[in-house]
């Protein structure tokens, strides 16, 4: 009997019962033009069923040669679609160069976390997918599709749920490496991130902050060498006397390089340290993205659920992410905040939460991250995005026959057939 698939996570069971790992790109295109039904599999840190299928799922974490072209002159990168941001970071600082900016943890595969709108925090940084210049997909027949920059349909093909085909590779674009510092604070009163809110957030390059909702925050404040140093100690916050890690109770050598001391950008800019246990591996996650200019009223919003949300939560996170123009980027057309949130690995004490956040955060024009759980109506969710139409218009002509659509998928672009 075959093994079941799960995620990362172990929420999720795949109805798919075959995991097909191509060993070269002719092997992945007979793949999928051989069967009718195909979603691919990144690293799995997915909490809903973004990736599953009725079909055959598929892996390229054995894709040879494992691609990683570094253009020092261009400044630009074409990488595989399975390698890890971890591998990359490392290959790109070896030639001097960086990402603008990096999520929480460098375990995800590049074309899952660019396919669901992932990202850092920082209020001149985007998502991932707003640094992709290019995009190499295999569709339905086996053939290869390149969308490219200057194309109207990449806007569509960057943050693209994995809908329209199997991202082979992907080009982004870079700058020179740099070195980041990195500081928590702790003890911020909620009324300070409420009243000045853009102040605290445009303190530094990266800046998050962290809360069970309940009591105080910590900040995490992260410094490009030479900039100006960043002190929030007038917020009534107090820099904290030793390492810190975003959970309280676990490991501090899980969590990235802190107290001020200098580390390259991509040992700094995520929370989670490459090669260790990422945030606490027990647990299901949610996020949420509002405009900005409603931040302070929907961190009130939340903070009137704290008797709810607490008991279920093992650590929240605010966010800043700058606009950007793909299609389905959570934050596209506005600058955002992001609230997450790492729960206890409990659905049913979570589900009923997940009601009342959404509900809260209604009028501000809420948007779920596409990987994580939301119980938000795929309708509403779907509307949400001034051009949801031409992504159901991209998919139809890219994958008229479905083969990469799924229940989820179909849940927010309905097929015309």
């Amino acid at each position: 009997m075959a093994r079941t698939l799960t995620n990362w996570a172990g929420n999720v069971e795949f109805e798919a019962r075959r995991l097909h790992r191509p060993a070269s790109v002719a092997e992945l295109r007979a793949l999928v033009a051989a069967n009718d039904r195909v979603r691919a599999l990144g690293a799995g840190h997915s909490f809903n069923r973004i990736a599953d299928t009725s079909g055959v799922l598929v892996s390229l974490d054995d894709l040879l040669p494992c691609v990683i072209d570094v253009d020092p002159g261009r400044r630009t990168v074409r990488v595989g679609g399975g390698v890890r941001l971890a591998e990359l970071c490392a290959e790109l600082r070896r030639h001097g160069l960086a990402l603008p900016n990096l999520p929480s943890t460098p375990h995800f595969s590049v074309a899952g976390a660019v396919a669901t709108g992932t990202h850092g925090s920082g209020d001149g940084n985007g998502t991932l997918a707003a640094g992709v210049s290019s995009v190499e997909l295999v569709t339905a027949d086996g053939s290869q599709v390149v969308l490219s920059r200057g194309e109207d349909d990449l806007e569509g093909a960057v943050t693209s749920l994995g809908a329209l085909g199997i991202v082979e590779a992907l080009t982004f674009d870079l700058r020179p490496g740099f070195e980041v510092e990195q500081y928590v604070y702790e003890g911020l009163p909620w009324s300070a991130l409420v009243d000045h809110l853009d102040g605290i957030y445009s303190a530094a390059y990266s800046v998050s902050a962290f809360t069970d909702w309940d009591g105080s925050l910590r900040l995490w404040v992260k410094r490009r060498t030479g900039d100006p140093l960043p002190d929030l100690t007038w917020t009534g916050a107090r820099p904290a006397d030793g390492p810190r890690h975003p959970i309280d109770g676990m490991p501090v050598a899980n969590a990235t390089g802190q107290l001020g001391v200098p580390g390259p950008w991509d040992e700094r800019l995520p929370h989670f340290r490459a090669g260790f246990m990422p945030s606490v591996g027990d647990e299901l996650q949610s996020e949420y993205f509002v405009p900005r200019a409603d931040a302070a009223e929907a961190v009130k919003a939340l903070r009137e659920l704290r008797a709810f949300i607490s008991p279920v939560l093992q650590v929240g996170e605010i966010r800043s992410i700058a606009a950007d123009t793909a299609w389905l980027s959570p934050s596209h057309g506005r600058d955002s905040i992001a609230f997450h949130f790492t729960w206890i690995a409990d659905p049913s004490a979570v589900a009923p939460v997940l009601l009342r956040i959404e509900a809260a955060l209604a009028p501000f024009g809420v948007r779920p991250h596409w990987g994580k759980l939301s119980s938000m109506d795929p309708g509403t969710v779907a509307a949400s995005y001034e051009h949801g139409h031409r992504f159901r218009e991209l998919l139809g002509r890219l994958d008229a026959a479905g083969k990469f659509r799924n229940e989820l998928i179909d849940s927010y672009f309905p097929s015309d057939l």
